[in-house]
């Protein structure tokens, strides 16, 4: 079994306001007599899905193809909070212990990936520096950023790269139970990018 925490990517995903919207050009297509289907994509690389890569927060950061793949693949933590809307979540709202070194947390604030609400939960940094206390090495949210939409110095993007956190965002939960699972979700090796999308999937343990 599988949970698929993936978004369709359609013309219909929001993006995050003057990012680039998922487009398809077809170049060639059978429907019309041609001896193939072609299509190409056009859309920002933070598309539904995705791995931000430290370069998207900081000039210094590795771009997303030099990022180790071993961060995206794994055992993984499912962590259902009641978060309050435009709010960041503290670990004082975690209802148990960290038992994985990755963790996706399921906010239920961003509910609808066709309709971009900007007032979405995200994650306080100090909840961050915890984490890799722990042992974490990948955050993950359900939201479009794991920080609060109207941030400009992304406290809690800075304190991933401090703890060195691998970041996954735009994941659908809403029917994933918490618990344990392996994660799947691999960004493409897009040479110099800031992000990537990724086709996200968890299989229960």
């Amino acid at each position: 079994m599988l949970y698929d925490i993936t978004p369709p990517i359609s013309a219909r995903l929001a993006v995050w306001p003057g990012d680039t919207p998922p487009r398809r050009e077809v170049l060639c297509d059978l429907q019309r007599g041609d001896h193939i289907t072609l299509s190409t994509l056009h859309a920002t690389v933070h598309l539904g899905a995705h791995a931000d890569a430290p370069s998207h927060y900081d000039a210094a950061g590795p771009s997303i193809d030099q990022r180790a793949l071993d961060y995206y693949l794994g055992p993984c933590q499912v962590i259902r909070v009641a978060a309050a809307r435009g709010a960041r979540i503290t670990t004082a709202q975690l209802s148990g212990p960290v038992s994985a070194e990755r963790v996706l947390f399921a906010t239920d604030s961003f509910p609808d990936p066709e309709q971009f609400n900007p007032d979405f939960a995200a994650l306080d940094p100090d909840l961050v520096r915890w984490l890799h206390g722990q042992g974490s090495r990948l955050i993950g949210i359900d939201t479009p950023s794991v920080d609060l939409f109207d941030s400009k110095d992304l406290p809690t993007h800075r304190a991933c790269r401090e703890c060195d956190l691998a970041i996954l965002e735009g994941l659908v939960l809403r029917d994933v139970p918490a618990g344990r699972y392996e994660l799947i979700a691999l960004p493409l090796k897009l040479a110099g990018f800031d992000a990537s999308p990724v086709r996200a999937v968890l299989r229960p343990l």
